[in-house]
């Protein structure tokens, strides 16, 4: 793949891109020609939540005409959030190129409840409108937002620039990096541990960019989306599983570019404590979920009509299959794993070498602790400020959350993923997109008001 490379963003190949766009200006779009569809999906978010986001897309540093802003929200979420996309639409119809509101009926065939459905059915209005306005496919990038994402403003520049340079952008989508940084200095202690846990696997995945896939927010081009339909509406992982419709679609001659720009997302934060411990758990294993592309890359691989390069393929599903396993059994094992031998064969105690492999593996995660420094530094590093509401010695606490490491690993990530391959081995499939709760304290405050208000005036009434 041109271009494609950890070091895509050195300069010599900036001017080797002008050179080829030079001598080749056919095969390049020109910038101003680009348009950039946004579909921001929404269930039943607050005006508070879902303006910031939108605010966020309007503060880029690049032309807010090219921007087309599509706010997908749902019909099962209710008259409020039909209200605040009408607001929405009144507020910011004029700062873009185009704003529409699309609303998603429920109950369509097809259908799961969640994500995909909701954006597909806003890509063929995009598509829709794209057609009535002379609009070519081949020009719109179209990036999937959350309702609390805000991009990097200079994220949509980098991405119509990667989209630009690749001759082969039909084939390609982008993928920027995913930190859960937004309300961190609001969630408690392990859904911190966990967040930035996942911001630092979202930031070495992009180093490695023969292993990356679609995960949360990606860019795919138009012309590519109404060729496969859009995502798949019957899976609750849209996002992962877009990566293997379209690799199968273009017979393995597709891949992911990184773009090594944020777009910052919420931690998980529910009204209680233990509602944020169980939202959290939620949120895992709907992501481990893609445990459930295993069966449908193996079906199509081994398929008299495969389609994709047999090696290429073969590898792509045994790495697939291993991350699987290894997000099960590695955290348990690397805890537990010294003892293992002793606990299930008695006779292996008179084994010399199974009676120091306890102290081995100490050993080797008293070496692993220098790493978690390293992590414990680079982490506060990437803290936004601290917010007025809290004190300095909250920024202590940001350093001790980290004893939570060894129980959030098993009790969240390994836990998530073993329920939810067992639930895939059992044939009992999550069929219903659970929508995690987020946002920062004082929505979680209104929210305690507004339902203490509720409960006050139902009182009345009685």
């Amino acid at each position: 793949l041109k271009n494609q490379g950890n070091n895509e963003y050195e300069f010599k190949n900036h001017l080797r891109n002008l050179n080829d766009i030079r001598e080749n200006p056919a095969n390049f779009p020109s910038p101003s020609k680009v348009k950039n569809a946004v579909i921001i999906a929404a269930y039943n978010e607050s005006y508070e939540v879902i303006q910031p986001t939108i605010q966020s897309v309007l503060a880029s540093n690049y032309d807010t005409k090219n921007l087309l802003i599509f706010l997908a929200y749902e019909e099962r979420g209710g008259k409020e959030i039909e209200k605040t996309a009408i607001r929405l639409k009144k507020e910011f119809s004029e700062s873009f190129g185009a704003f529409e509101i699309v609303k998603h009926p429920k109950n369509l065939p097809n259908e799961v409840v969640g994500k995909g459905g909701n954006i597909t059915f806003a890509g063929r209005a995009l598509q829709k409108y794209c057609e009535d306005n002379k609009i070519p496919f081949e020009n719109v990038l179209v990036t999937t937002l959350d309702s609390d994402n805000k991009p990097h403003r200079g994220y949509f520049a980098c991405a119509t620039y990667s989209f630009i340079v690749h001759e082969d952008r039909k084939k390609l989508s982008y993928q920027p990096v995913s930190l859960f940084l937004n309300n961190i200095w609001d969630v408690p202690a392990p859904m911190r541990v966990v967040a930035t846990g996942n911001s630092f696997w979202n930031i070495v995945s992009t180093m490695r960019p023969h292993l990356l896939r679609n995960f949360a927010s990606h860019s795919q081009p138009l012309d590519a989306l109404v060729e496969m339909d859009f995502w798949s509406t019957r899976t609750i992982v849209e996002d992962g599983h877009q990566f293997w419709r379209s690799y199968f679609h273009f017979g393995g001659d597709y891949y992911v570019v990184p773009i090594r720009v944020p777009i910052y997302q919420d931690a998980v934060l529910s009204e209680t404590l233990p509602k944020t411990l169980k939202a959290q758990f939620i949120q895992l294993r709907r992501w481990m979920y893609g445990a459930s592309d295993i069966p449908y890359v193996a079906n199509l691989y081994f398929s008299k009509n495969r389609n994709v390069p047999f090696v290429d393929g073969l590898m792509k599903l045994i790495r697939l299959i291993d991350g699987h396993v290894t997000a099960v059994f590695q955290s348990p094992m690397a805890a537990f794993g010294g003892w293992v031998p002793l606990i299930v064969y008695a006779a292996s105690s008179r084994s010399v070498i199974v009676h120091q492999l306890p102290n081995v593996i100490s050993t080797l995660q008293q070496i692993a602790t220098i790493g978690i420094f390293i992590t414990i530094l680079i982490s506060l590093k990437m803290l936004p400020p601290r917010p007025e509401r809290y004190k300095k010695r909250r920024s202590f606490w940001m350093v001790a959350q980290w004893v939570y490491m060894p129980v959030t690993s098993i009790c969240y990530n390994a836990a998530a993923a073993a329920y939810s391959q067992t639930r895939l081995a059992l044939g009992k499939y999550l069929d219903k997109f659970d929508v995690t709760e987020k946002g920062r304290i004082e929505d979680v405050e209104r929210a305690k008001a507004e339902k203490a208000k509720r409960r006050a005036l139902k009182k009345g009434k009685e």
